[in-house]
């Protein structure tokens, strides 16, 4: 494109040297002739294809002839204005690409905007000046705004909204002593609809299988609560808090039965299942592990498939929020010698590894 520039340019000053040159009579001979041309070439030619030195001359030239005589232009008015636009916007492009020195305040380091997110999330009740104040002694200077700034970027909510308990906030808090239990069903081979309580306990992710039954009625219920408390008793647990969902199989003998041993029942709000996440998530894992891939006979069969997967579940499972370890698996890593030994459960479903000791 330069060199097209530098020779069309070179040409137009050439045809402007021999203009001087010439007489006005000659100067208006030589317009007509070049008219009558133009009109010859345009009735013969399809749409001509302009260079972007062509463009540039044109649109330059454009601004010395008046307006009205943009008709001798082979392009229309609306065009050549365009291409104008065109020169103008590329004009300001390559101004804004220009190298600059850098102005105003230097940007901040990104450990310094790691660590305000951290302090905010950490501590829900500090407020700007707070996280200033504590940087401060860290050895960072950063104003009010600027945290501001940050954590609006983050969509970090300041202190008052960020230091609300949440549901979840809740439970994670106080998840030693929460119990949850629901209810679940499985259908048999011969049709017929089993119903499967069971317990979990959201700190340890323990699971306590209370039992199967076809009818769960309030006797049965409220009797699958009397056992479970006896064997928290033997495993010396005293949770706080019972949590479960509104169903009417939940009878008051059921509540009943915790609340003698000093618990707290609470039910979780209509039509929100992710109140009780962690009983609906182990549900899922049970499905697709054990129970799709089973045809169930009855009830017998039911109870003996879900014990032996609450037992793989508690003592050889690794579960991501317990640091990929089972509920009730001892804090040492296994030893990386010995042979690999295989102990398969339900007929190869479940596998379990272990190193046979030497």
């Amino acid at each position: 494109m330069l060199m097209a520039l530098i020779y069309s340019l070179v040409r137009l000053l050439l045809d402007l040297l021999l203009v001087r040159c010439r007489s006005e009579a000659s100067l208006q001979s030589e317009v007509l002739l070049l008219r009558h041309q133009l009109r010859v070439l345009q009735r013969q030619a399809r749409r001509p294809r302009w260079q972007p030195a062509d463009r540039l001359l044109l649109a330059a030239l454009s601004h010395r002839l008046p307006r009205p005589a943009w008709a001798s232009f082979l392009a229309s008015p609306e065009t050549i204005l365009r291409w104008h636009r065109e020169l103008v916007r590329r004009k300001w492009a390559a101004f804004g690409r220009r190298p600059r020195r850098h102005l105003g305040r230097p940007p901040m380091l990104t450990e310094c905007q790691q660590l305000i997110l951290r302090l905010a999330r950490e501590n829900p009740g500090w407020g700007y000046r707070r996280i200033k104040g504590e940087l401060h002694k860290l050895g960072h200077q950063v104003s009010a705004t600027a945290i501001r700034g940050i954590l609006r970027r983050h969509r970090v909510p300041p202190a008052p909204r960020r230091a609300r308990l949440s549901w979840q906030r809740f439970l994670r808090a106080q998840a030693g002593a929460v119990l949850a239990c629901d209810f679940f069903t499985v259908d048999t081979v011969w049709l017929k609809q089993l119903y499967v309580l069971f317990f979990i306990e959201l700190a340890s992710r323990r699971v306590f299988l209370a039992g199967c039954t076809e009818q769960p009625t309030a006797a049965w219920v409220t009797q699958q609560a009397r056992n479970l408390s006896w064997e928290l008793g033997q495993a010396n647990l005293r949770p706080k808090l019972l949590i479960h969902d509104r169903d009417s199989k939940f009878v008051t003998g059921f509540d009943e039965v915790f609340r003698s041993e000093g618990l707290r029942v609470a039910t979780t709000p209509y039509r929100a299942p992710r109140a009780n996440a962690v009983c609906e998530r182990w549900i899922g894992s049970a499905r697709r592990e054990a129970l799709d891939w089973l045809l169930i006979a009855g009830e017998r069969h039911l109870g003996r498939v879900l014990s032996e997967y609450v037992e793989h579940y508690n003592l050889a499972r690794p579960h991501r929020s317990l640091g990929l370890r089972a509920p009730l698996a001892g804090e040492e890593a296994g030893q990386p010698m010995g042979e690999v030994v295989c102990r398969s459960r339900l007929g190869g479903l479940l596998n379990e590894y272990s190193r046979q000791a030497a």
